[in-house]
């Protein structure tokens, strides 16, 4: 594990983020991750105990055990990118339980995948880390690409192999959102009865949310998208984290009418990267539904790049990353790297909340 000084060289210019002390939203105004966070969070809402159980389970494995903090592995790139591409630098992921095996070595609280990966290997391996099955996914064949969502499992096939959680991914687009907000929220009912917790994948996949600039990670829109996911009773939320601001801005400049928007620039946010995901958090109900971040795309230096995500995360309010392609698509050992040092920032208590 690194330690403080590692960690400051590392962010280099970036280590500007470990000083930061002004947050436009003052920290008192959100629940915060805590070693007794299902008691804190989810004793006093509607979950049932057998998902505060499984909850505790994923909080308390790992080398984040018992911090309030999660690192989750996720692996389904195959099914919605080239399966050959996504593995051809490490071939070795091909196999399932090699996926398992390196979750476990690095000390993940949990593996989320497809029904495939986590059905191959469950009866060696289920009883041993969080298996959180990924019930829907976008499927590449199609051409045109669209961005619906697939059912490629179900809730039942999840609870018998012995996961304790399930994940679903809901696109905001111009076409097919309406549909898998309604979708996944009887799903989601469902999985809290059977007693397992949710985990919701929040992307922004909408042609028009492409102007001047890219704003599918602006902070206000994946705000509202959070919120949206909330409502249906998500326990976690995954989202990117934010790159930009003034998405509803740059929607409204034709003078559509879209969203009210006005204060959020004014009142909550500016341009420091910690008020962002900030923002983020507040609309998860003020933090009482977790907020983990995206570890983002492989880059030239991931690991620096990851554990500056890492401490946005963590000094925004955050409760952890999923880390993907930074991780299996190295080699076993720098990739194995790259996860501890996210763990460090998490770990590190000279790293608080803003």
């Amino acid at each position: 594990m690194l330690q403080t000084k590692q960690i400051q060289e590392l962010l280099g210019k970036d280590s500007t983020l470990l000083e930061f002390s002004s947050p436009n939203i003052n920290k008192k105004m959100i629940t915060t991750p805590t070693p007794n966070v299902v008691d804190n969070i989810f004793l006093s809402s509607s979950r049932n105990n057998r998902v505060l159980g499984n909850l505790n389970r994923l909080y308390n494995s790992g080398h984040l055990s018992g911090t309030g903090y999660l690192l989750i592995l996720p692996v389904d790139q195959g099914i919605k990118h080239s399966a050959e591409a996504s593995f051809a630098k490490n071939p070795i992921y091909s196999d399932a339980e090699n996926i398992i095996k390196f979750a476990l070595s690095t000390g993940c609280n949990g593996i989320a995948s497809t029904l495939g990966v986590l059905g191959t290997v469950s009866r060696k391996y289920a009883h041993k880390i969080s298996f959180i099955v990924k019930l829907n996914h976008n499927e590449l064949l199609t051409s045109p690409s669209t961005f619906d969502q697939i059912l490629f499992t179900s809730v039942d096939q999840a609870y018998n192999m012995g996961a304790v959680g399930i994940g679903a991914t809901i696109c905001f687009d111009s076409t097919k959102s309406e549909s898998q907000i309604a979708e996944i929220s009887k799903i989601f009912d469902y999985a809290h009865r059977k007693g397992l917790f949710t985990i919701l994948w929040c992307y922004l996949r909408n042609s028009n949310f492409k102007r001047n600039k890219n704003y599918h990670a602006s902070a206000d829109l994946t705000d509202q998208a959070n919120h949206l996911d909330v409502t249906i009773e998500a326990d976690i939320i995954k989202q990117k984290l934010p790159e930009k601001n003034d998405g509803y801005k740059a929607l409204n400049a034709d003078r559509k009418k879209l969203g009210k928007y006005e204060q959020i620039y004014s009142e909550l946010s500016s341009d420091n990267p910690i008020d962002l995901a900030r923002c983020q958090l507040l609309n998860n109900y003020a933090g009482r539904i977790p907020l983990i971040n995206s570890g983002g795309a492989s880059v030239d230096n991931d690991i620096a790049d990851a554990v500056r995500t890492a401490i946005i995360n963590k000094r925004a309010g955050g409760s952890g990353l999923i880390l993907r392609r930074k991780t299996f698509q190295k080699p076993f050992e720098e990739g194995v790297s790259i996860v501890e040092a996210v763990q460090s920032v998490y770990l590190d208590e000279k790293i608080t909340i803003a």
